[in-house]
């Protein structure tokens, strides 16, 4: 009788134990959610690699001291420190974890959109970790948006399509057969151009998955900064910047040149112009004043944050920055390699 009692007992402390041990497991590798429609970046950087990403006070980036590895820095760029030997584009972040396009192929494939180097999307706690593999295929012009991640996916049968994945992993799922960037985001919307001859600007609502046409133009990389306030690329104005209200519709001209790649960040437009002959990165404010050049030069892959400005030259790949509140100085970036 006395053995049967301990054999019962000792069943009770091994099922509470297995039943804690369970719910530790669970709890640990639980993915916390977002209670609302977080935006993982700011459209600009997307459509420029999502190179860097800032985010409650931290600045996520893709090292070029590192082969692109992911790192983190305050900022004003102290504190810095890398959190995985992973090399990396399109970076997101929300309160708690780290959303970014694999790329350990090391190739920068920003201008060779359908090269399909990068591999897996992949999210990570924010102070670093396990790595969690949202999507082992090609990936690229990942977006957050609440919380799933809109994406063009690569595979053989589809070739490019829109995808979107929960943040946890689950119901990964074809949108649409055909590619859209994503870049635009604007809480629950993104904003985007049609493919080939469509260049008008669409929306697409993640809350219900219905799509709409919101604005008549011939626009590419468009960048929706409020409901009403678009900048775009003009495909039939050589690629001259434009902005428009299209609550109004009165497209205004903001440069004569023709513009390769743009960022936009509080009031002032960042850019690079198309010149074989005088190539340069400039600066203009939203209403068209103020004019600046910042360099000469091919540049790429500019990347805004609130203390400083980053872009690439596009024939030596050497970063460099400038302050965002007053542009001018450039400083080579060299945040070092972490041992």
């Amino acid at each position: 009788m006395k053995n049967k009692k301990l054999i019962i007992i000792f069943c009770i402390i091994l099922v509470l134990g297995l039943t804690a041990a369970w719910f530790i497991n669970q709890h640990m590798h639980r993915v916390i959610m977002n209670t609302g429609y977080v935006n993982g970046n700011t459209p600009g950087n997307l459509y420029n690699a999502g190179l860097f990403c800032e985010s409650n006070g931290e600045v996520f980036f893709s090292n070029p001291d590192d082969e692109g590895r992911l790192y983190v820095m305050n900022p004003d760029g102290t504190n810095i420190h890398k959190l995985c030997d992973d090399t990396v584009m399109y970076i997101n972040a929300d309160d708690h974890y780290v959303y970014y396009v694999r790329n350990n192929d090391r190739t920068d494939s920003e201008y060779a959109f359908f090269s399909y180097n990068n591999n897996s999307l992949c999210r990570m706690p924010r102070k670093g970790g396990k790595i969690y593999i949202l999507d082992r295929d090609p990936c690229i012009y990942a977006s957050l948006i609440g919380n799933y991640i809109y994406y063009l996916h690569y595979d053989n049968s589809e070739a490019t399509s829109l995808y979107r994945v929960r943040i946890d992993g689950k119901e990964r799922k074809q949108i649409r057969k055909h590619y859209v960037f994503t870049c635009s985001t604007l809480g629950q919307y993104f904003y985007y151009n049609g493919n080939e001859n469509d260049g008008n600007l669409y929306c697409y609502d993640t809350a219900t998955g219905i799509e709409s046409m919101v604005y008549e133009c011939d626009c590419y990389k468009p960048i929706v900064s409020s409901d009403s306030n678009v900048y775009y690329m003009d495909v039939t104005r050589n690629m001259a910047l434009v902005h428009t209200n299209t609550a109004f519709d009165n497209p205004v001209i903001l440069t004569k040149e023709s513009v390769d790649l743009f960022n936009v960040y509080g009031s002032y437009i960042y850019y690079q112009v198309y010149d074989s002959k005088n190539p340069r990165l400039c600066m203009i404010k939203n209403d068209g004043t103020d004019q600046q050049i910042i360099a000469f030069g091919n540049y790429k892959q500019i990347n805004v944050t609130s203390h400083y400005t980053y872009f690439t030259e596009f024939s030596t790949g050497q970063t460099f920055y400038t302050p965002t509140a007053n542009p001018g100085t450039l400083y080579p970036f060299h945040p070092g390699a972490e041992k």
